[in-house]
């Protein structure tokens, strides 16, 4: 003879009553409404899911909801009130830990459904706010196109997880001006961490094992350096252009890109020479220029390298097609005007889980129209212009990018560096 026993419910020794649910052991895949006294397990593999509680339940009345795939974390379960309070909130319920599992138990009108046992099985890990974020696998990605903060909300319970990756660009260097062809803009300063706390995503293009950063839980203020501006004048009044601003994170910062030379009279002064900076600008072609001097990359010093110099004008007398040097490149220096004039190029990185390039020198410009101007760096460099066409290129926005140089023949406006960028990536399960 075979014999059943019936649990209705539990009392543990304080002499407290929980009820106790029937699993329904067909996992749930699509939104549903739930039953009291039934245990559901959720699959949210392919999407997020809902769960509407009962609409008029009873005292004592009680649901389990549990993670089937483990996969809460990337697509949530929402579990809808349907008119009646939980924890005492007038608000829906979410589960987004991963093998979360809870059990609901309802009390009253005002306290409404509380929760009387809870558990997630899994190790803590890092987890922060801010900028925009999205995901790529088991790691999280923070990025940031203007000011912001690095809100680092929890730790993880490896000391070893508790770092983060990143890329600091800064903004890139407007471009000069001359009557015969102004430099290229140098990139902003280029700085990455080599992937190693969050999946290798890429092996540093710098060509160096550089360190993750360590984090503590704690706000990181963000500053995303703007553009330099180009210059606005006349040929022969000794216009310049501006150099691009720093970005930084912690205790990372890259330097702004340094502005490419512009004609003065002669002797030329220093501020009309190629700037300094993350990556040099590149110098003008005009006689006044200096025949071996243009913009010093890696200012201030930092390694691996932040940064290139820019490019040599072509000063050669008798030349009528001389041209300016291209701005520096996160990962090549300007290219001069009796070359290419183009920009360095910059460096491409798949931090943000596509690989992006960053950090191109702006092109130099070219004293006619038929030889065209130089060719900006790949990540972001502007082109310079063709003579007297004005078709020069600002820097793209948010990759540091150099502008492109300017042949004045009047008052044309030379370009602008594109902004910067921070990204943040972590392991956050």
């Amino acid at each position: 003879m075979t014999s059943t026993i019936k649990v209705d419910n539990i009392q543990n020794q304080n002499g407290e009553t929980f009820n106790t649910v029937s699993w329904d052991t067909t996992a749930k895949t699509t939104d549903f409404t739930a039953v009291s006294g039934k245990g559901y397990f959720v699959n949210t593999t392919s999407t997020a899911i809902t769960a509407t509680l009962p609409a008029s339940p009873l005292a004592g009345d009680t649901i389990t909801f549990s993670d089937y795939t483990g996969t809460f974390q990337i697509n949530n379960l929402t579990i809808d009130r349907n008119g009646s309070n939980i924890r005492g909130s007038a608000s829906n319920f979410t589960l987004n830990k991963e093998n979360q599992t809870i059990t609901l138990v309802y009390v009253d009108a005002t306290e409404g459904w509380n929760i009387t046992q809870e558990s997630n099985n899994t190790t803590n890990f890092l987890d922060a706010t801010g900028g925009t974020t999205t995901i790529c696998g088991d790691y999280k990605i923070h990025t940031f196109t203007g000011p912001g903060t690095f809100c680092v909300s929890s730790l993880a319970d490896c000391s070893a997880n508790n770092v983060v990756d990143y890329l600091v660009v800064a903004g890139g260097g407007g471009s000069g001006s001359s009557s015969s062809g102004g430099g290229g803009g140098g990139a902003g300063g280029f700085r990455e961490s080599s992937g190693t706390a969050s999946g290798c995503y890429s092996v540093s293009p710098l060509g160096a094992c550089v360190s993750a950063l360590p984090v503590t839980a704690t706000g990181y203020p963000i500053v995303i350096g703007s553009g330099g501006t180009g210059i606005c004048a006349p040929v022969g009044l000794g216009g310049i252009a501006t150099s691009g601003s720093p970005s930084s994170f912690s205790t990372i910062i890259s330097a702004g890109g340094g502005f490419g030379g512009s004609e003065g009279p002669t002797p030329r002064p220093p501020c009309a020479a190629a700037s300094p900076g993350g990556s040099g600008g590149g110098e003008t072609s005009h006689a006044s220029a200096p025949p071996s001097v243009t913009g010093a990359g890696n200012t201030p010093p930092v390694s691996p390298p932040q940064g290139n110099p820019g490019g040599l004008g072509d000063t050669s007398p008798g030349v009528p097609t001389s041209a300016s040097g291209g701005g520096g490149g996160a990962t090549a220096a300007g290219n001069p005007g009796a070359g290419s004039k183009a920009g360095g190029a910059g460096a491409t990185t798949s931090i943000s889980g596509t690989p992006t390039a960053y950090g191109g020198g702006g092109g130099g410009a070219s004293r006619t129209c038929a030889e065209g101007g130089g060719a900006g760096g790949v990540g972001g460099g502007g082109k310079g212009a063709s003579g007297a066409l004005y078709d020069q290129e600002n820097g793209t926005a948010n990759t540091g990018g150099g502008a492109g140089g300017l042949r004045n023949t009047g008052f044309g406006v030379a370009g602008n560096g594109g902004s910067g960028i921070v990204i943040i990536r972590y392991k956050y399960q």
